[in-house]
């Protein structure tokens, strides 16, 4: 009986000792076709004979789960531009609330300083607006880490499920 009362009254013990957590993580809620989010990850495949890196463009609706994928040699602003207008006809539209983006250099030149805020390159603020995309910028460094979660672990399952083993390009 002790030990269930301990573990169902510790969190609020240590915090009124002020030795609980600085921050609390409120659970995320979506509505359907209301938000996604984009990264790229590096993937291995054999071209021509050689291992290559080549990178994988993710773009998961937060509701639903359901991702469109493409690869690409780079993850420069041209892959990143045709990967959204691909994942657009995939998903069968455009979020209508906001897309989460990290730190990704394809977007923006650089950050403010710890907060949401970017510099937007000019070619990116005018894909944006053309699509009617509302970009939503992740918080630098681990404070921001779990914000885009859903499409971090999108990546590691399609690399796991399908790039293993290394996919090979036709002779």
């Amino acid at each position: 009986m002790v030990r269930v009362y301990v573990k169902e009254h510790r969190k609020e013990v240590r915090r009124q000792a002020g030795v609980g957590p600085d921050a609390m993580f409120v659970p995320q809620t979506h509505l359907p076709g209301a938000e996604a989010e984009v990264d790229f990850g590096d993937v291995h495949v054999v071209l021509a004979g050689k291992m290559t890196k080549v990178y994988l463009f993710s773009m998961r609706l937060s509701y639903s789960g359901k991702a469109a994928h493409r690869v690409f040699a780079s993850c420069g602003q041209e892959a990143f531009f045709e990967g959204h207008v691909h994942a657009f006809r995939l998903l069968g539209g455009i979020p209508r609330g906001r897309i989460r983006y990290d730190n990704l250099r394809a977007a923006g030149e650089r950050g403010l300083g710890l907060s949401r805020a970017r510099v937007e390159n000019d070619r990116w603020t005018a894909f944006r607006s053309h699509w009617g995309v509302n970009a939503c910028y992740c918080r630098p460094g681990i404070e921001g880490a779990h914000e885009k979660g859903g499409v971090e672990g999108q990546i590691g399952y399609y690399r796991r499920n399908h790039f293993v083993p290394s996919p090979r390009s036709p002779r």
